[in-house]
């Protein structure tokens, strides 16, 4: 069963189009990863899976549900952790959380829900005084509250440093374990690469791509980059790979040649090699970034999106 399905989902604002006919299916217990530019339609399309804005067109459900005439029974099946959350300074972490559940007229102990989420020694300090990553941990708990079927988290990793990032991926992935289904909003590219099953891209209000990561870049195109260590260069070696179809650029660094490749191609290339009378001792491939796959998506425009794989994440304070 699909816990998220957007269908035709289109809305307008004036002249200006910010989402246009969205299909989407998010199955239970998925991790998705929502991606675009600025102005791409992220915020809009989340704003109508929780009600808080109306669409023009179209439809959107969740738990099979229509998510404007039964929006408060979805809220009570949904955490959300919303960017840029702002705590009460002069409260606890043991009272943000406490509000929480008797808002959500829950059940759960306000302790062990910290304790889930590592901030079990913060539970009565003022939250004024939490770090970045144990503020977002802190709206974490809060989201948690009612053990929700689905959690939406808005950009979870802005301004964590690369410890609390990665606490933050690692409740995610427990989350889903559990059969939680998270709808992942982001542009710390790094981030949506570790931790979610598929990804779609938004570009002006249009959902581009819906695939796996390998599946994107098979989609894409992409290029890698094709590093080749030979006993000795063969007369013509060189030239026979800048001849091989998908071959952008070769370099040469002593015994070792390093080429720009679609990846389709990268089997191409060495057997132009060997055909060439040079003998492969070995090789290995740098596959393309994920932000060269989003820019591939999005163009050369306006670049909300960060963190290549394996980057660095935007700094912050985290404890």
């Amino acid at each position: 069963m699909a816990t998220i399905e957007l269908s035709g989902l289109t809305k307008t604002y004036g002249d200006v189009t910010a989402l246009s006919g969205v299909d989407l299916s998010v199955p239970e217990g998925e991790i998705f990863g929502f991606l675009g530019p600025n102005g791409a339609g992220k915020s809009t399309a989340i704003g109508i899976l929780l009600d808080f804005v109306r669409p023009t067109a179209g439809e959107a459900r969740v738990f099979g549900m229509d998510a404007q005439a039964q929006s408060l029974a979805i809220r009570e099946r949904t955490g959300v952790l919303p960017e840029g959350y702002h705590v009460y300074d002069r409260l606890s972490g043991r009272e943000h959380v406490a509000f929480a559940v008797e808002s959500k007229a829950a059940s759960e102990d306000p302790d062990g829900l910290l304790e889930r989420v590592g901030l079990a020694d913060a539970a009565d300090r003022a939250a004024g005084g939490y770090s970045k990553g144990m503020k977002q941990r802190l709206a974490l708990a809060m989201a948690l509250v009612g053990d929700p079927d689905l959690l939406v988290l808005d950009e979870p990793s802005t301004g964590l440093d690369p410890a609390g990032a990665r606490e933050i991926r690692e409740l995610i992935r427990k989350e889903s374990a559990a059969g939680t289904t998270v709808f992942f909003s982001s542009h710390i590219l790094s981030q949506v690469e570790a931790v979610c099953d598929r990804v779609g891209i938004l570009r002006a209000g249009e959902l581009v791509a819906v695939d796996t990561i390998e599946g994107l870049r098979e989609a894409a195109g992409t290029r890698s980059t094709l590093t080749v260590t030979v006993a000795a260069l063969a007369d013509g070696a060189v030239e026979a790979v800048r001849q091989t179809p998908g071959v952008a650029s070769v370099s040469v660094d002593g015994s070792r040649l390093v080429v720009d490749v679609e990846d389709d191609a990268k089997t191409a290339v060495l057997s132009a090699l060997e055909d060439a009378g040079a003998d492969v001792e070995d090789f290995e491939t740098a596959e393309s970034s994920l932000e060269e796959l989003f820019l591939s998506y999005t163009g050369d425009g306006e670049r909300e999106a960060t963190g290549t794989a394996g980057g660095r994440d935007e700094a912050g304070e985290n404890r």
